[in-house]
């Protein structure tokens, strides 16, 4: 019968470079920041080759004992399947890990009953903190007292309670698209709105009507249709907006899925983005470069929104106050916008 091998433990790995226990512990498990202060660079390099060389593995059970925390971020979102909610959630995972923690999401589809079990499901967890991505404006699936008494943050979405939150500028994203509009001289125009529960396809809305209020041009109600976030509601919405009396000469969809559904609508309706339609989407996910007719779109930084919302949430953890971020947008200008308005196009409004 084989001897079993001694198991790698700090106290090995310590014992072979002549370090000090803790010393060895705050480099292997504590987040980058306590491993920089625990040693030098040289010391803390030798302690990791060691460590990998031995085959050391970190046990979170131990650490969590031991520090009196799990190390662990729960993330809610509606649906992990939108590539918008999986990039923000790329830079959570990513920050997180850069930090010593990891991180794991589950999804609500949108439903208010749905958040509550699932916030509950992860406190029962005993996370550290919790990100928050499928927020709806009144707020009321989060009022779980059992919140409270966890660090959490918004991401993507805020609620009208002012909630700590991180987003894209979403209202100066809609102002964008009106400016673009404007500049090439669009009159009548109309919006693809998304969820009327969600900041951000309200907050989005919002700017780009208030933009066309300024100019002296208000956008009529019945051309602003929410609809789902998805290309199923972009169609259904556009199709009514193109199909009324005194059609939109351009078109705002609050994201890009439902930017792909409007094109779809146009094409059915024998319109030709571009040409006779202007359309813009919002996020600058990687597909709207790549279609048919690349998608004029409102870059939203994605991946950024995650990281930042993790650093809120540790300074949270830490015991500072709660703050919020906006994310600045940026326009692309792409073919689905086309140019200047020509007096074919005007006419036919």
């Amino acid at each position: 019968m084989g001897i079993e091998s001694r198991p790698v433990t700090l106290r090995v790995i310590a014992d072979q470079l002549g370090l000090d226990v803790s010393t060895v512990s705050r480099v292997l498990n504590g987040s980058d920041g306590d491993g920089r202060r625990a040693a030098s660079g040289t010391t803390a390099r030798r302690v990791r080759d060691l460590a990998e060389e031995l085959g050391y593995r970190r046990d979170p059970a131990a650490v969590s004992l031991r520090t009196r925390r799990s190390n662990l971020i729960g993330v809610v979102f509606a649906r992990l399947s939108e590539i918008v909610v999986a990039t923000i959630y790329e830079g959570i995972e990513e920050e997180a890990a850069r930090h010593g923690f990891a991180a794991f999401v589950t999804n609500t589809q949108d439903d208010p009953v749905r958040q509550r079990e699932r916030i509950a499901m992860v406190l029962g967890r005993r996370v550290d903190g919790l990100i928050i991505g499928d927020a709806h404006l009144d707020g009321a699936a989060l009022a779980d007292p059992a919140l409270r008494g966890t660090p959490h943050v918004l991401v993507n979405r805020r609620t009208d309670g002012g909630l700590p939150a991180v987003t894209c500028d979403d209202y100066r994203g809609g102002r964008l698209v009106a400016e673009h509009f404007l500049r090439l001289g669009h009159r009548r125009v109309g919006c693809v709105a998304g969820e009327s529960f969600a900041s951000t396809g309200t907050d989005r809305t919002a700017g780009f009507v208030d933009r066309y209020a300024e100019a002296g041009l208000p956008v009529p109600p019945e051309l602003v249709r929410h609809c789902a976030f998805d290309t199923a509601g972009g169609r259904e919405a556009a199709t009514a907006l193109l199909t009324a009396d005194g059609r939109p000469t351009a078109l705002f969809a609050v994201n890009d899925l439902a930017a792909i559904g409007v094109l779809g609508a146009a094409r059915d309706l024998g319109r030709h983005p571009g040409r006779d339609l202007a359309l813009a989407g919002f996020n600058d996910t990687p597909v709207a470069a790549e279609l048919p007719v690349a998608l004029t779109t409102v870059r939203s930084p994605m991946a950024e929104q995650g990281r930042v919302a993790v650093r809120e949430l540790l300074r949270r953890i830490g015991g500072a106050p709660a703050r919020s971020r906006r994310l600045a947008p940026e326009l692309v200008e792409r073919a689905s916008s086309g140019t200047a308005v020509g007096p074919s196009l005007l006419r036919s409004s």
